[in-house]
């Protein structure tokens, strides 16, 4: 992946995108950036290509994204249609390979499929991509807010980098905490990947101790 390729991918997807899907895609993109510079700087640029390929299908109808899993050969679940917010990972993921092959790294997709509800045993790159979408600098959201400032606010770039993996992990941990929280508090399904996701990170933490 080259510079040109992202600057070509970026004027690609945001002029399908309205203003504020635009907005928020690149600053998920800058925050993934940010994020690689602590974590994984040989892997910014694929983060770049992940944040600006997240939410390619997000502005998508619910009966679209019914329409395109069919297409191929995916059966919307009852979760997935009581959750639409969680679909435009699956649809998005899909339609990279079709729409966007000479970005359809493997990293990537995994990347923007789990973006939304994660899943156990994440990897980096989609822990990265996850937060980044959860704290970049549009988001106004008071639990948005509230885990940007937990996670810059202990000042990262001055830990070692054995307590800065920690520290991804514990803000990662404290994520799905508030969006759990949050959709108990709505009456709204959790997906069970979510549930994997912050059982699998504690255990890590446990672990690591």
């Amino acid at each position: 992946m080259n510079n040109a390729l992202i600057l070509q991918l970026r004027e690609l997807v945001t002029a399908d995108m309205s203003p504020k899907r635009a907005r928020h895609t690149l600053a998920v993109e800058q925050m993934a950036a940010r994020l690689a510079a602590l974590y994984c700087p040989e892997k910014e640029q694929m983060l770049r290509v992940a944040a600006l390929l997240h939410d390619v299908t997000k502005e998508w109808s619910t009966e679209c994204h019914a329409a395109f899993l069919k297409e191929h050969g995916i059966t919307p679940t009852a979760m997935d249609l009581a959750a639409p917010k969680t679909l435009h990972a699956k649809t998005a993921a899909l339609l990279i390979p079709e729409q966007y092959s000479e970005y359809a790294d493997g990293e990537v997709i995994s990347a923007v499929r789990y973006h939304t509800t994660g899943r156990e045993d994440m990897t980096l790159c989609e822990q990265i991509v996850y937060l980044a979408d959860y704290i970049d600098d549009s988001r106004t959201f008071p639990d948005c807010v509230t885990l940007r400032n937990a996670f810059w606010g202990a000042d990262p770039e001055n830990m070692t980098q054995e307590q800065r993996e920690a520290h991804l992990l514990r803000v990662l941990v404290q994520s799905f905490d508030l969006t759990i929280a949050g959709l108990i508090e709505d009456g709204a399904p959790v997906s069970a990947d979510t549930f994997l996701a912050r059982n699998s990170l504690i255990l890590k933490l446990k672990i690591e101790k």
